[in-house]
């Protein structure tokens, strides 16, 4: 199990974290549009990790185990950052997110 060190202790403590909960659309194309845009999403979520801005995040899933949504708990040094961010994500711009919740987050040090 990895243990934070105190650089990444002094980060938590500093940056801004964000709770995201994205519902995909509910049409037709929904699932296939998803599908589409995923490979630009998760090399986004991967350069977001490598910069100490993705915390953890993954696909909410419905009954039959196809993916319908998404939360990510991220963290920016600053708000324009996240707006940033939030501005130019593969779903939101590719259209698979149609309703966003964005709440501000906590981890929790345990």
């Amino acid at each position: 199990m990895h243990k934070a060190s105190l650089f990444e202790n002094v980060l938590l403590d500093f940056m801004k974290q964000y709770l995201i909960i994205a519902q995909d659309g509910k049409d037709e194309g929904a699932l296939e549009r998803r599908k589409n845009v995923r490979p630009v999403h998760l090399a986004g979520a991967r350069k977001l990790k490598e910069n100490n801005n993705f915390i953890i995040g993954g696909a909410m899933m419905d009954d039959n185990s196809n993916m319908r949504g998404s939360i990510m708990i991220v963290q920016f040094e600053t708000e324009e950052e996240f707006k940033n961010w939030y501005d130019n994500e593969p779903y939101i711009t590719g259209g698979v997110w149609k309703e966003i919740e964005v709440k501000p987050f906590r981890v929790a040090e345990v």
